[in-house]
């Protein structure tokens, strides 16, 4: 087997090629040799053959394949920065994720039970970004940025997403032209499939000229109105809407903000969310933390009231929005607030029995300080961030918690990232 990577540029990198055996994947997914050096698209136990100089080197060839590898399923694989892992059969490479959450914890001095991961499948994914640049009139292009390059790779198909966004495609890079007004416009596209069709928002058009003339904007919102999207938004700000884009959460409905952070895949939502609620029985009254627009505020308010608070006012209000038609679910209060310089305090903790928290990336070390200092019988925590997981969980251990189960979430398919719910009981 000797896969030609399909690179922007097909010349190899300076440097004498020379013979390796690769001995595991790192934690970006490439493979690792002795010295260490790194090699894109390959796997333990293969010889390779390959070029450049210094710890990253480019592949070559691959001499002895090793049994796990498989068939990339994009035609874009080599070339596009979005997955790193295609070429792994999925048992192993799920392993190998999973072992990395292993690691990350157990650098933190933390064992705990893992359950069977959940592992999405390809075409779920409802939530990506296609970066644009300039092409025609009638279509720019459009795809992710190339590996480790700011380059483009226009793509025509993509195998993670749901075919209603791969549908789009045409539809989108004619959505993309009239963008390009100013020579500094970069533009990305914020695509969400709801279940009133795409809802789009627009960063990276320049403003200091004025944004987009009305003539351009014209142009939009009648390729939005051709493609029968949703809504298009220009940085939040309404160019296009032609019905609200609206999302499912447990027994609500929700209007969404324009760019409003949602769950990459619906099935992983669903996974994340009933094991929240399953962690959740018994209690009486709930703190949601970080709660953006109700992932698991109302599936949580059929068990108790719920105090619902994020730093985003918009989702916030989203949220709230919709309380007075679930007259069925216990109260839930929903607070604006940066929980980052004002966490909720222990003290405002006294009677919550469990709290519910899925930061960001940067983890939640203000809020766990202060869940340490509580009374807070039991903690979930949602992270799409093993190290900072592990390092609030350290806080909470450190306190007197213990990091009971932890559920992996493979949702970002053929990546490295993996995400995970632990539930810590005192």
């Amino acid at each position: 087997m000797k896969p030609r990577p399909r690179r922007p540029n097909p010349r190899p990198p300076p440097g004498p090629p020379v013979e390796l055996e690769i001995q595991a994947v790192g934690g970006e997914g490439d493979g690792l040799a002795e010295g260490p050096v790194f090699v894109p698209f390959v796997l333990p136990g293969e010889r390779v053959r390959v070029q450049g100089s210094g710890e990253r080197r480019e592949l070559l060839e691959v001499l002895r394949p090793s049994a796990e590898r498989v068939e990339p399923p994009c035609p874009h694989f080599f070339a596009c920065g979005g997955c790193a892992l295609q070429h792994w059969a999925h048992a192993p490479y799920l392993a190998w994720k999973v072992e990395r959450l292993r690691t990350t914890l157990a650098r933190q001095h933390i064992d705990t039970e893992f359950l069977p991961p959940y592992a999405t499948e390809p075409g779920t994914r409802r939530r990506v970004t296609l970066h644009a640049r300039r092409g025609s009139r009638e279509a720019a292009r459009l795809g992710y940025k190339a590996r480790k390059s700011w380059d483009l790779v226009d793509i025509a198909v993509c195998p993670i997403s749901a075919p209603a966004i791969q549908a789009a495609i045409p539809a989108l890079k004619r959505l993309a032209a009239p963008l390009f007004e100013h020579p500094k416009s970069a533009p990305s596209l914020h695509v969400t499939l709801t279940d009133t069709g795409l809802d789009i928002d627009i960063t990276g058009v320049e403003a200091k000229s004025g944004g987009l003339s009305a003539d351009a904007r014209m142009q939009v919102a009648e390729r939005a109105a051709e493609a029968d999207f949703a809504r298009v938004t220009l940085a939040g700000e309404v160019a296009y809407q032609a019905r609200s884009a609206l999302v499912r959460l447990g027994p609500a409905t929700v209007a969404l903000p324009p760019g409003a952070f949602l769950q990459a895949t619906r099935g992983a939502e669903a996974a994340m969310t009933e094991f929240v609620a399953k962690s959740a029985a018994g209690a009486t009254r709930i703190a949601d933390l970080y709660c953006g627009v109700g992932t698991f505020t109302f599936r949580l308010a059929e068990i108790a009231p719920v105090h619902a608070a994020d730093f985003a006012p918009e989702a916030v209000a989203a949220l709230g929005a919709v309380l007075a038609s679930l007259p069925g679910l216990h109260a839930v209060t929903p607070e604006a607030r940066d929980l980052v310089r004002r966490p909720m305090l222990a003290e405002e903790l006294k009677k919550t029995d469990v709290v519910v928290f899925d930061p960001p990336r940067a983890g939640a070390a203000e809020q766990t300080a202060q869940l340490a200092r509580s009374a807070v019988p039991r903690v979930i925590g949602v992270s799409c961030n093993p190290a900072t997981f592990a390092r609030d969980a350290r806080t909470l251990i450190d306190a007197g918690f213990r990091l009971e189960a932890v559920m992996p979430v493979d949702q970002f398919l053929w990546s490295p990232h993996i995400e995970l719910v632990g539930v810590f009981q005192r």
